[in-house]
């Protein structure tokens, strides 16, 4: 369990300065505690206090880095069950797979294609995370092969999967130093693949069937001086995986168990329910999930799902107001306007793009809500679409004075036209309207 807010009280420096954001030292304690702030936030916490304090002011879930370099991949460091209590801060790892037992040209392209899976939505880039090597062949010089085959044809992040250490030893040999995971220690194996780990200096997956055997493991390798364990739950119905992940999530933060304090991978076999079974680890806690088979048909749905779990929701993800030129616009082509929440924008800009017509399209700051939300919390209003529209020199770029309007504020249209003396156009309610309203505009 970690420390009481009174315990942590004792190591404080008592100034009271308010330099940390909170009143006064016994608040900052009280919100350390709760796991709310972080110590480094106090600029007095003397050396001696940071070390006595060091494991309370720990995320309950350790952060994990796999890789290095710009692709670096880290995974934990979660502090809440449910994301509106505060927010999930590292997405669910995606990893792909390639087997040792493909010949080389097999083994080439398919880390080139895993490599080439990506795609942009809403303003962000999704892709996999991790490639991951499988050692099935049995041969540690046919594994130690295929990883500088991946590693030639792409720079992400390697999971080494083996339960030799002999295999795991080779494949080292070629990536060590790029920090990849080595996926497994077992209670048979953990001696030799936690001393390469650490040796390696590289995170160590460890599996065992069922939470006590799990958590008795993870001793075993943390004592052995291992600190950066994932926690792979095994191969189990669904429904008992789903109970696994929710209880191990529960015992980090609910009762700050350190033992199982760990990231959790799952690691999703080729079958009829794989597309399930990934789904279910990206909703319920899993830290990364690795496909036997990559599928672009069920990958990019996935994706999907996880950047929609993984946005903060007191956060909406926003573009930068202002006027953006869809295609390439003349002082003939229409004005919209819509609000700067990222989905919103472009919902709009791919329905204009659709429409083959050019336009402006003027973008308002409304914190982020949506054009209905922002119109309904007083965010957006008639006199902010006129300081827009002279403020932001779109006048001088048009040969015409029509605005066209969401059709979902159609009543703000009355207002806007006596503010700006502009012919404003109600445009349709729903984006998906825009190609066949764009006919007939004018």
């Amino acid at each position: 369990m970690g420390l009481t807010a009174l315990e942590i009280y004792k190591h404080l420096p008592k100034k009271n300065c308010t330099e940390c954001g909170v009143p006064t030292c016994l608040a900052f304690a009280m919100q350390l505690a709760s796991l709310k702030v972080k110590l480094e936030a106090c600029p007095y916490v003397t050396e001696q206090a940071k070390a006595a304090l060091a494991a309370s002011s720990a995320p309950p879930i350790r952060l994990v880095k796999i890789g290095t370099g710009p692709n670096e991949v880290g995974i934990g460091d979660e502090v809440v069950l449910f994301r509106h209590d505060k927010t999930f801060f590292h997405p669910t790892a995606l990893a792909g797979m390639v087997l040792d037992t493909s010949p080389e040209a097999d083994i080439a392209a398919g880390a080139a294609g895993l490599n080439s899976l990506r795609t942009e939505r809403v303003g962000l880039m999704m892709k996999l995370d991790m490639i991951a090597v499988r050692a099935a062949a049995g041969d540690p010089a046919r594994f130690a092969h295929a990883v500088s085959v991946v590693r030639s044809k792409s720079d992400l992040p390697l999971v080494l999967v083996s339960d030799s250490a002999a295999a795991m030893e080779a494949g080292l040999k070629v990536a060590g130093k790029d920090r990849p995971l080595i996926h497994a220690a077992t209670a048979a194996n953990w001696e030799a693949m936690t001393k390469l780990a650490k040796d390696n200096k590289c995170p160590l997956a460890i599996t065992a069937p069922g939470l006590d055997a799990l958590s008795d493991l993870a001793a075993k390798v943390k004592g052995a001086g291992v600190e950066d364990i994932v926690l792979d739950i095994g191969e189990m119905p669904m429904g008992k995986a789903l109970e696994t992940l929710t209880a191990l999530r529960r015992l980090t933060i609910k009762k700050s168990n350190r033992a199982v304090g760990y990231p959790v991978l799952m690691l999703v076999k080729d079958d009829e329910l794989a597309p399930m079974r990934a789904a279910l680890g990206v909703m319920k806690y899993a830290s990364a999930v690795i496909l036997e088979r990559v599928d672009p048909a069920t990958l990019y749905p996935l994706m999907t799902l996880r950047q929609n779990i993984y946005t903060d929701p007191q956060k909406p993800i926003q573009v930068k107001a202002g006027i953006y030129e869809i295609g390439k616009p003349t002082d003939g082509s229409p004005l919209m306007f819509t609000t700067n929440f990222s989905l919103t924008f472009f919902t709009v800009q791919g329905d204009i793009e659709k429409s083959k017509s050019p336009a402006y399209l003027m973008v308002l700051d409304t914190e982020g809500l949506s054009v209905m939300t922002a119109f309904a919390a007083g965010k957006l209003t008639p006199e902010m679409v006129e300081k827009m529209l002279n403020e932001s020199g779109i006048k001088a770029r048009l040969g015409h004075r029509k605005l066209i309007i969401p059709g979902i504020v159609a009543r703000m249209s009355g207002k806007l036209c006596e503010l700006t003396s502009w012919e404003v156009v109600v445009g349709p309610r729903d984006s998906s309207g825009i190609p066949s309203f764009m006919k007939t505009w004018k």
